[in-house]
């Protein structure tokens, strides 16, 4: 089955930030990984879902 794409969910907020060409450059390399190929949105939400799955709650 396709990925969706459109309208992001509700209950998500759109953050924008620059990054330097080497960190690009790795996520890219990273993607390619990947046996389905994530788009830099997703390979980075997947990047930050591991550390924050790593690190634990801040909150106990």
């Amino acid at each position: 089955m396709a990925e969706k794409r459109g309208r992001p969910r509700v209950d998500s907020e759109a953050v924008n930030l620059r990054l330097p060409r080497e960190i690009i450059d790795a996520i890219d390399d990273r993607r390619r990984v990947e046996t389905d190929v994530p788009t830099r949105p997703e390979m980075i939400r997947r990047a930050l879902m591991e550390w924050l799955e790593l690190t634990g709650d801040p909150r106990g």
